[in-house]
């Protein structure tokens, strides 16, 4: 069912492929990406582990060290692993007890991964770098995975194959979403929670699902809350799309409201296991079933962030909403370009009735209110609270509905033969999987450098610090372990632009698209040269991040250390 204005074409059976796109023909719009596409994309995942025991990951660590509380002491405060493996960053303290100051989902679910290392380590204790890498294997790369497979379903109901898979791929490695499943954070766990409710209420309003399907819905939503506290933001988007999809439907008003709080009693239910557990957690460790962490914190340094407003959101600060997006260091569109197509994408969404759906409209009016939703949020929290982390953080849950405008935005192009603005959009895609891609190979990015690749990655690489992986787990050597996958990072980015700068009655692309992509990939190059400093902070952050590399050049990383004196 098409988003765009216009018709909607009728479904085709379920043996027959799905209709191409307008304007595009069946042998072009079939063809998707090439399976060696998906298993070079599915490989960064599995392979990289970014990661430096020396960082002490407070983000991270926290976490876990109470997954170890949990199975070693059997409490939720972990002043024990405190004494047991040393202290670290982002902790709440109340009553002389020491908790995460994050919402507890991820603290939860890593308890069978510890229990399990525990029993293959026994009797010695479990190392910290496999812990960290299992945690992240099961807990934020493999749910990511299984979301890219969501995502690519929806935009191939949506767009051509060919679009949708591109695009498909271009979230995978070249936004928040690579950076955060390589991360033991909340904010991509996050983005698959919100995204699956989504999907959830998506298929329920098609009526390709039972009404149980809202059940499915209302867990996503209460697990979203329970990862990461600022996510009730985008539950209140898919509780807009929700209502939405009863409200502008052709019926009875009585019928409608009847189905509307049906879907709300399921979603309800779905949500009520998650959000009882958390107020239970709240009052076990704070106090008050609404009072969070946040309340508590160790560092008094960090409490000001979050004082005031709601979790710390105030008024809009111009500054926090320029460098949220444009920032060389963390911007959004810095890091991933191509959501810039997300704008004049909105005006292909069907806000209007007409032709389109009630499910259509929904997802128009559901996608202009996470999007200004969350740039409030990024405007008026504060900006120098992101830390040491790729990009802004806190937006990785809106990205993945930011896809739909900007496929739109493409299709439009190919559909007018515009071999100029596909080359555009092609280089965008194709330069964010570069430049997120390569930031995601140090992931932990420093607040005072000046430029994300000029000022950090690329002197890093130059002097052959590339990322830990499996690889070199296994015994290759830096940097040519590191090497191998960003070839494999490079070529699928090159797949990436073929693909999109090609028209659909084109076997590749044509001069002018060519010629287009170069011109855009220069500018792209231009602007991070312009804004690389080259100064003394660049080179302290990139000497200190060497001296806490967990494999530099000529060396392999260990895994599992060896028991001894």
């Amino acid at each position: 069912m098409s988003l765009a204005p216009g018709p909607v074409p009728p479904s085709p059976a379920p043996s027959e492929p799905a209709a191409p796109a307008p304007g595009a023909t069946p042998a072009t719009s079939a063809r998707g990406a090439p399976r060696a596409v998906w298993a070079a994309l599915a490989a960064l995942y599995l392979l990289l582990f970014p990661y430096h025991p020396g960082l002490r990951s407070p983000n991270e660590l926290c976490r876990l060290w109470q997954s170890i509380s949990l199975v070693e002491h059997g409490t939720l405060d972990i002043n024990a692993v405190l004494r047991e493996r040393g202290y670290v960053g982002d902790l709440s303290v109340k009553d002389g007890k020491y908790y995460p100051s994050k919402a507890p989902l991820l603290s939860f679910a890593a308890v069978p991964v510890y229990a399990v290392l525990r029993a293959v380590a026994r009797p010695g204790p479990v190392p910290e770098v496999p812990l960290v890498f299992f945690s992240r294997l099961f807990l934020t790369v493999l749910p990511t995975l299984g979301l890219l497979w969501l995502v690519r379903k929806y935009l191939r109901e949506n767009l051509s194959a060919r679009v949708a898979d591109a695009l498909t791929v271009t979230y995978g490695l070249g936004s928040l979403a690579f950076s955060y499943s390589l991360l033991f954070m909340s904010h991509q766990t996050t983005a698959v929670l919100l995204f699956a409710g989504f999907y959830s209420l998506w298929r329920c309003a098609r009526g390709e699902w039972r009404e149980r399907g809202y059940l499915l819905a209302g867990a996503c939503a209460g697990a979203t809350v329970a990862a990461e506290y600022t996510g009730a933001l985008g539950v209140l988007g898919l509780v807009l799309y929700a209502a939405l999809t009863f409200l502008f439907r052709e019926a009875p008003l009585r019928e409608r409201l009847k189905g509307l709080g049906r879907a709300a009693g399921l979603a309800t239910l779905g949500a009520l296991p998650f959000v009882v557990a958390l107020m239970l957690y709240h009052q076990a460790t704070f106090g008050h079933p609404l009072t969070s962490g946040y309340k508590y914190l160790n560092d008094s340094g960090y409490q000001p962030w979050h004082l005031g407003g709601f979790l710390g959101i105030r008024t809009p600060d111009p500054r926090a909403f320029t460098l949220s997006l444009i920032s060389p260091l963390r911007g959004l569109f810095t890091l991933a370009p191509f959501l810039l197509l997300a704008i004049p994408g909105l005006t292909r969404l069907s806000f209007r009735g007409g032709s389109a759906s009630a499910e259509a409209r929904a997802c128009a009016w559901m996608t202009a209110a996470l999007g200004l939703g969350y740039l409030y949020f990024t405007s008026s929290f504060s900006y120098d609270s992101w830390g040491w982390t790729t990009g802004p953080r806190h937006l990785t849950g809106l990205v993945p509905f930011l896809l739909l405008p900007a496929g739109l935005w493409l299709e439009r192009l190919r559909e007018r033969g515009h071999a100029v603005g596909l080359g555009i959009g092609a280089m965008l895609c194709a330069a964010a999987i570069l430049t997120t891609g390569l930031a995601t190979f140090v992931n932990y990015i420093p607040d005072d450098v000046s430029n994300v690749l000029g000022g950090l990655t690329e002197p890093l690489l130059r002097a052959g610090f590339f990322p830990p992986s499996v690889l070199s787990f296994l015994g290759l050597p830096q940097p040519f372990a590191g090497k191998v996958l960003l070839a494999v990072l490079v070529a699928v980015a090159g797949w990436v632009l073929t693909a999109l700068a090609t028209r659909e009655d084109q076997q590749g692309p044509e001069r002018a698209s060519l010629v287009a992509s170069f011109v855009t990939l220069l500018v792209l190059t231009t602007a991070h040269v312009l804004t690389t400093q080259g100064d003394d902070a660049d080179r302290n952050a990139t000497r200190f991040l060497q001296s806490v590399w967990l494999a530099p050049p000529g060396s392999s990383a260990p895994f599992w250390p060896r028991p001894g004196p």
